[in-house]
This record gives structure tokens, sequence and C-alpha cells, in this order.
């Protein structure tokens, strides 16, 4: 018989483990060469894992166990016949046919127990309170024979106790009449990893915010205006992000520090901007990065943006493409968010919040005007950007936004949108 052991691959560089978050198959599967069998959770990405020959499978591990790289999870049986379409129906037909004979007898007898009338009159539970509950109704005068119970064989909990005991004090008592129950999870492998890096984050980092606004007005105009030539030409729509990835790119040019990170007792200042962009996906927000936005056009942000947010929905998302980064945009604003202070994604020092655009009244030469307004946040690590670089970089973002034409585009709003 030839056996083929499956082994944990590398998901990538620094990766020791992963954990098994979903079986697709069943233990006895016949599965196909390359059909997805599991995925797996790591501490970066969620991944797919392909069966690598076909054959009948034999699951060596369970949902929810950490393994290592390189660990067997899975034997596939290659020498298994691939089982006929039709064998299972053959076997299931002569069930189906004995099973109104066995309901019979079933159905005959059901009447004869006497005790379910009774049990359906009874209103109080029969189960003794435990001795913390007996102490509460002791001390209340209360009848343990009035009090319904919720443990296990009707058994009368202290809680059960407390709330009788309500209406003897002259309260109101309080009635439960919706579901109680509750769900434990266990927390995946990414999203421990997350929390690990985000608290790390708030305890290791002197994080501040700074807040502005912007005025949404000018790029309404453009995308209104040249939304389906945009699309016709490059096969993508003209969305905001283009144009705050335009403008967050020449910000870091003029202010290197906030493209920068902490190495030790060193500072590393990168002479490219790679922007990571926060997408969220069914496994939560993922992080994609667009290397060297600086050199993009806004089709290709536009382009790189949507290919990325489709590989990160569908769970198709590498670390390679999550990871490095060196600045990141989150938009809270899709999720209706006014105001936020993002929290910085390590190693990287800085962050730049966007939120909803609200029709609000604002003054512009002198008159009060309605303009579509969105306040951003940028929250930086205040150890290498100081006051002076954070400020004037949100500025510097806040006038490319109201000024996308005259800044981002040098004048010439069709060239700029490469039409």
């Amino acid at each position: 018989m030839s056996v083929l052991e499956m082994k944990v691959p590398s998901p990538g560089e620094s990766i020791t483990e992963v954990e098994i978050a979903t079986w697709l198959v069943k233990d006895g599967d016949y599965v196909e060469k390359d059909q997805p069998i599991a995925e797996v959770d790591s501490d970066k990405a969620t991944l797919e894992l392909p069966a690598e020959q076909s054959g009948v499978i034999t699951l060596k591990a369970e949902e929810g166990d950490v393994v290592q790289v390189g660990q067997v999870v899975c034997l596939i049986d290659m020498d298994a016949a691939k089982p006929l379409g039709n064998s299972a129906p053959a076997a299931e037909a002569p069930k189906q046919e004995e099973a109104p004979k066995a309901a019979e007898p079933t159905k005959q007898e059901a009447p004869k127990p006497a005790a379910q009338p009774a049990a359906a009159t009874q209103t109080y539970a029969t189960g003794a309170p435990s001795p913390a509950a007996k102490k509460i109704l002791d001390e209340k005068g209360i009848d343990a024979g009035q009090v319904s119970g919720s443990g296990r064989d009707g058994r009368i909990t202290k809680s059960d106790a407390e709330l009788a005991a309500v209406p003897a004090l002259g309260g109101n008592p309080v009635t439960a009449t919706g579901s109680r129950s509750t769900t434990t999870t266990k927390l995946s492998v990414l999203r421990r990893k997350i929390a690990q890096r985000l608290v790390s984050v708030k305890n290791e980092t002197a994080m501040l915010t700074t807040f502005n606004e912007v005025d949404m007005s000018e790029i309404f105009r453009l995308r209104k205006q040249y939304k389906e030539e945009f699309a016709q030409k490059h096969g993508v729509g003209l969305g905001f992000m283009s144009f705050f990835t335009k403008a967050v790119t020449r910000a870091l040019q003029m202010y290197p520090d906030v493209n920068a990170s902490i190495d030790g007792d060193f500072k590393v200042n990168y002479d490219f901007c790679d922007i990571s962009i926060a997408v969220s996906g069914p496994k939560g927000l993922m992080v994609p990065v667009l290397r060297n936005a600086e050199n993009m056009s806004f089709a290709s942000v536009e382009a790189n943006i949507k290919d990325l947010a489709t590989k990160v929905r569908d769970g198709k998302i590498t670390v390679d493409e999550m990871t490095g980064g060196t600045f990141t945009i989150t938009n809270g604003g899709t999720f209706g968010s006014m105001m936020s202070t993002p929290i910085i994604n390590p190693p990287q020092s800085a962050i730049l919040g966007m939120h909803n655009i609200i029709q609000r009244p604002v003054a512009v030469d002198g008159q009060v005007v309605i303009r579509p307004m969105m306040y951003v946040a940028m929250s930086y690590d205040h150890r290498i950007i100081d006051g002076k670089e954070s400020v004037g970089f949100l500025v510097a973002v806040k006038e490319a936004i109201d000024n996308p034409v005259g800044i981002l585009m040098n004048g010439d709003e069709r060239k700029g949108l490469g039409l």
C-alpha cells in the first residue's frame, strides 16, 4: 500500500507552528489532488492546505491542534480506489425501506406511559437546594418547594435562591425571558498574535494621536466627473484610497522620520513607501502591502488594492503579501466611525485613520457653506517622531486631499488620472 505522509509546509520565514483551524474533509474521505483539505492559521495569515495526491485520507490532528511546521497531519492512501458516484445511494436504500416498519410499533406504544401528563403540570423543581441556596432560602423564610431550580436534575442553585429572594426583600423580581446561554471559543493563532502585538504597542511605544479634517469636495467632483471614463479605461473604479495613498506617499517623502522604525538603539529610515492597507476579512483585519506605492499611478493603486482585498476576503492572501510595510492606512469610515485613535501597526511608527464623510457647515472665504468633511487621525510613536513632524505630515495630507488637482496631479486632472 502506497501511503503519503502530508506534512505542514512552511507558510513563511520565521513561522515555526500553525493551528489546524478547520478540516474541510472527514476522516476516510476520498480526496483529489490539489483539493483543499484544511485551513491552517499562522500568526500572520490563514492558509489553505491542498492535498498532495489523490486517495483516501486519514486525519492525524484535530481542529484546534497547534502543530509544528514539518509535522505529519494526515495520511493519504494513494492505492485506494475512487468510490463510484452511485455507491452511496445504493447502501442507503435498505435503510429507507426498513424505517417505516420499525416506526409503526413505536407510534402504537407512545400513548401507554401515564407519567407524562403529571410531569407537564408540575410547576416547581423537585431538586434539593445547594447548601448556599438553602442558607439564603432559610434566611428569607422561603419554601424550597416554591422555587424553580435551574441546576442539574432541578437542583436549586445559589442564583435561583437569590432571584427568589428579590420579592421577599420588597423589590420587583427580574425575569429573564430570552436565551442566557454563553459560548466559549478558543481564539485562533492569528487573533492571539494580533492581540499580543496590539498590547505590546500600547506598552512599548510612546503613542500619541493628532487630528485634522479634510474637505472631500474636490475628490467628490473628480470621481463624479471621471468615474465612468476611468473605469472603462483602467478596468477599476476610482475610489478614495488612491487619493489618500498618493497624499500619504507625498507626505512621507516630505517628512522622512514618519517613514521610519526603531530597531533597538537605532532608527531605520526607508527610501521607499510600502503602504499597508487595512482590509477587513472573515478572519479579522489584515494589512496587505502596496510595494513602492510612491511610484504607482491612481489606476495602479486602485487595481492593486482591489486584488489584495479580494485575496483577503477569499482567504488566499499570502504571508509575503502582508509582510513589511512602512506606514499603514486604515478606513474606519466604511463602518460608520466618525473619530478614532488608530493603533500603530508594529514595527511601523505611524498610522493614518480615515473616518466617515459628513456634510457639515464650514467657513469658506468668510461664508458658511455645506461641504463633505472627514476627520483624519494620525497615531505616531513619539520616540522618533516629534510633534512638529506629526502635525506637519497630517497637514501635508490635508493639503493634498483639499487640492488634489494642484498638488497630486500637477494641475492636469485628466493626465493625472491617466485619461
